[in-house]
């Protein structure tokens, strides 16, 4: 059974999650990213605030003695805003896209792709305890 302590931990992430997917969730790839970039755009440190289970992972990370699976949900964590920035300023600022690329931005993404965080990085709060 899950103590009242990593309950309040995964469900005060999940809550995080949600938020994040509802500000970012579109039809295609492309217009994910296009939502992310609104926020880019305006700055890079206003997108960075947008994405607070970033900064919970962080601070789980610390509070936990960066114990391996904190780690690991907080480097899962910093590889995606570093991918995100890295496609919003390939497709958005350079404008280089490949063949592939555009293919798989434009193409429709079932509507619960977008919620495989929520179930996938609680795991990690779970394992700490």
């Amino acid at each position: 059974m899950i103590n009242e302590v990593a309950f309040n931990y995964i469900l005060f992430f999940v809550l995080l999650e949600v938020y994040e997917v509802q500000w970012q969730k579109a039809n295609t790839l492309i217009g994910m990213l296009a939502r992310m970039y609104e926020h880019y755009k305006k700055s890079i440190f206003i997108f960075l605030v947008m994405h607070p289970t970033f900064y919970f992972a962080t601070a789980f990370m610390v509070m936990t003695d960066f114990n391996i699976y904190a780690v690991t949900l907080f480097c899962i964590k910093a590889i995606d805003i570093a991918m995100k920035i890295a496609l919003i300023k390939k497709v958005f600022i350079d404008k280089e896209m490949s063949t592939e690329l555009t293919l798989a931005l434009v193409a429709p993404m079932n509507k619960y792709l977008p919620y495989i965080g929520v179930l996938a990085y609680p795991v990690f709060i779970y394992l700490v305890f």
